[in-house]
C-alpha cells in the first residue's frame, strides 16, 4: 500500500486546458465510505479502476491508497452498485515544473467546480505553481469527491 501526498487548489481561470498535455472523461462512484475509509470505482477513458483509501492524516495532506486496473465493462457494472451519485468530471494533466497537475473539471450536480491536485514526494516538498492555482483547499471535505456525491457543489 503506497502512501498519496497531495496538495488540493481552487482554479481561477481556464489556462491550465491550453497547458494540458492530455485529458479524459471520468465516472466514479463509491461502493463504501466508513471511518474515513472508501472503495471507489472509476471508469477513465476505456479503462476501469478499483481504488481503496484511508482516512486523510496531516489534515488532508496524505492518506494511504490501494489502486488495481479492472476491464472497463466491470467498473461500469460497479458502478451501478454505487451509494450516492455518480462523478462526472475531465480531468486534465499539465505540466508544471517538475509535477504534474491533474486538474479536475466536473458537469453535473459539480457543474462550476475546478480543482488541481498536485501529488508529493514529501509533506514538505517545494513545487512550482501554475498561474490558475487559486485557494488552497486540502483537507477540505467538501472539495473530497466522495463528498461532492452526497453534497454536490450546485448546493453549496
Amino acid at each position: 500500500m503506497a502512501l498519496e501526498i497531495e496538495r488540493k487548489f481552487l482554479v481561477t481561470d481556464e489556462s491550465y486546458k491550453a497547458m494540458a498535455f492530455r485529458s479524459d472523461r471520468i465516472a466514479q462512484g463509491y461502493l463504501c465510505r466508513e471511518g474515513g475509509n472508501s472503495a471507489r470505482v472509476r471508469v477513465r477513458g476505456d479503462k476501469g479502476y478499483i481504488t481503496i483509501k484511508g482516512p486523510s492524516m496531516d489534515g488532508g495532506l496524505s492518506r494511504f491508497e490501494w489502486e488495481k486496473e479492472i476491464p472497463e465493462s466491470e467498473a461500469w457494472e460497479l458502478l451501478k452498485l454505487c451509494h450516492g451519485g455518480i462523478i462526472d468530471k475531465r480531468r486534465y494533466l499539465v505540466e508544471c515544473g517538475a509535477h504534474t497537475f491533474e486538474v479536475d473539471e466536473f458537469y453535473g450536480d459539480n457543474e462550476g467546480l475546478t480543482v488541481a491536485e498536485v501529488e508529493l514526494g514529501s509533506e514538505d516538498e517545494e513545487f512550482e505553481r501554475p498561474a490558475f492555482l487559486g485557494k488552497e483547499v486540502t483537507g477540505d471535505k467538501r472539495y473530497y469527491n466522495s463528498s461532492l456525491t452526497r453534497i454536490p457543489f450546485k448546493y453549496w
